[in-house]
C-alpha cells in the first residue's frame, strides 16, 4: 500500500515537526481512507434514498425532477432517474463494504462530473469536495479495513 510522504524529522525546537509526527501515528493512511469511504458514501446514499418511497420505489417527485431539473441531454429521463437511484445506493454500499472501492469512486467521481456539467455547474465547491474525497480511495483503494484486501482486489 502507498503512503504519503514521512513527516519531518522531530526536534525540539521544531513543534510543528513534533505535531506533524503525532497526528501521522494518530491519523494512519487507512484510518483516513476508511473515514472517506464513509464520509462519501453517506453523502450519496442519503442522496439516493431521497429518490424512494419505502424501499425502492422511485416517488413521483424523482420522475418529476428528473424530466425537468436533471435532464440530461444523453438519457432519457426515466432512464437517468433509475441509474442515479441506483448508483446512489449500490456504490455507496460498496464503499462503506470496501469492496470494489476503487471502482465504486470512479463511478460516484463520474457521477458527480456529470451533475456539475450537466444539473448544478454553480455547485463546483461541492463538488470539487466530493472529488477530494473520491481521488484518494482511486489512487490508494481502501485500505487495510475493506474487503477488497480479504478477496484480493486491488
Amino acid at each position: 500500500m502507498a503512503t504519503l510522504a514521512p513527516a519531518p524529522a522531530v526536534s525540539r525546537s521544531n513543534p510543528l515537526a513534533l505535531f506533524a509526527r503525532l497526528a501521522q501515528r494518530a491519523l494512519p493512511l487507512d484510518l483516513l481512507l476508511l473515514v472517506q469511504r464513509f464520509g462519501i458514501a453517506t453523502i450519496f446514499f442519503l442522496s439516493g434514498r431521497t429518490k424512494v418511497e419505502g424501499w425502492f420505489t422511485l416517488s413521483e417527485t424523482t420522475y418529476f425532477l428528473f424530466e425537468n431539473d436533471y435532464a440530461l441531454p444523453f438519457l432519457q429521463p426515466v432512464h437517468a432517474a433509475y441509474a442515479a437511484t441506483v448508483a446512489e445506493h449500490l456504490f455507496p454500499l460498496l464503499l462503506v463494504l470496501g469492496l470494489f472501492t476503487r471502482l465504486s469512486a470512479a463511478a460516484l467521481l463520474g457521477m458527480a462530473l456529470v451533475i456539475q456539467l450537466f444539473v448544478y455547474p454553480e455547485a463546483w465547491p461541492t463538488h470539487l469536495s466530493w472529488a477530494g474525497l473520491l481521488l484518494p480511495l482511486i489512487a490508494f483503494g481502501g485500505g487495510r479495513v475493506a474487503l477488497d484486501r480479504a478477496v484480493r482486489i486491488p
